[in-house]
């Protein structure tokens, strides 16, 4: 049965599937005693950085009382919503470093029209699920200033070799004893190409008012959803600092999105820089 009381739902499953936007899942964490979270295998369908303490998911439960890692599992696309709601062919990756839970999440959301698979890689599917839906923003921002394909084809391989940076230099750097994932898979570089071309994407769909001359307010305003890449454009940036690794693609995007820069001079920069 529905309901709104969570902790009833905690207090009665073995399994919680966190798929609320980014900027309200530490105020629904927190709106119920910390305890209640004690046990339980958590599923992050999240797709940002939480913006109170630019934390990814499992790094924020982590703070919390008897939190396990071995019952995390994040789950990536590429897979838009409306797609699977019509049935169309979808793939999803599931990452965990339990073998077992992991592949039992999966098995559980496989159907004749979802596909899944699995990796060990937590840190970085999420980390590319932030970066790609900034780089998204920044793809909407083109196709509204009237870059063409040729354009956007080079826009979207620049923001793959930034992305694929980012994530090699921060698996080095918490992981350097471990096996590096393959990062090109559908759950970095296949998530990220859909989110740039797709009209699903709400992130392109906000890139594309503030390309047209909406401001960043009335633009989210009038979406009345939520746009990932808004937040997780402000994240990324304390992420990069902490861990010195530059993402110059995102951080042009972070500045129209929290400095006011325009695209359209964001953009005509960019055109010099990208190969």
């Amino acid at each position: 049965m529905p309901t709104n009381n969570l902790e009833e739902v905690l207090a009665k499953c073995d399994t919680v599937i966190v798929c609320v936007p980014s900027a309200y899942a530490q105020g629904v964490i927190e709106s119920v005693d910390a305890g209640l979270w004690t046990g339980k295998n958590i599923v992050s369908a999240i797709k940002g950085v939480l913006p109170d303490s630019n934390l990814l998911l499992n790094d924020y439960l982590a703070n919390l009382p008897s939190f396990d890692l071995d019952r995390y599992v994040a789950v990536t696309g590429p897979c838009h919503a409306e797609e699977v709601a019509y049935e169309r062919i979808s793939y999803l990756t599931f990452a965990g470093l339990n073998d077992t839970l992991t592949s039992s999440i999966a098995d559980a959301f496989r159907n004749t029209y979802i596909y899944t698979t699995t990796n060990h890689d937590i840190w970085g599917v999420q980390y590319a699920a932030v970066l790609k839906n900034i780089y998204a923003v920044g793809a909407g921002m083109a196709h509204a200033l009237d870059y063409g394909d040729n354009f956007l084809s080079v826009y979207i391989t620049n923001c793959y070799r930034e992305m694929h940076r980012y994530l090699q230099a921060h698996f080095e750097k918490v992981h350097p004893s471990n096996e590096r994932p393959d990062f090109h898979t559908s759950a970095y570089l296949g998530d990220l190409l859909v989110t740039c071309y797709s009209l699903h994407s709400r992130n392109r769909m906000l890139g594309t008012m503030l390309g047209k001359g909406y401001s960043v307010k009335n633009a989210i305003l009038e979406m009345n959803m939520v746009a990932e890449g808004y937040y997780a454009a402000r994240g990324m940036q304390h992420l990069s600092a902490k861990y010195g690794i530059e993402i110059p693609i995102a951080t042009a995007i972070f500045d129209v999105l929290w400095k006011g820069n325009l695209p359209s001079d964001t953009f005509i920069e960019l055109e010099k820089v990208l190969s």
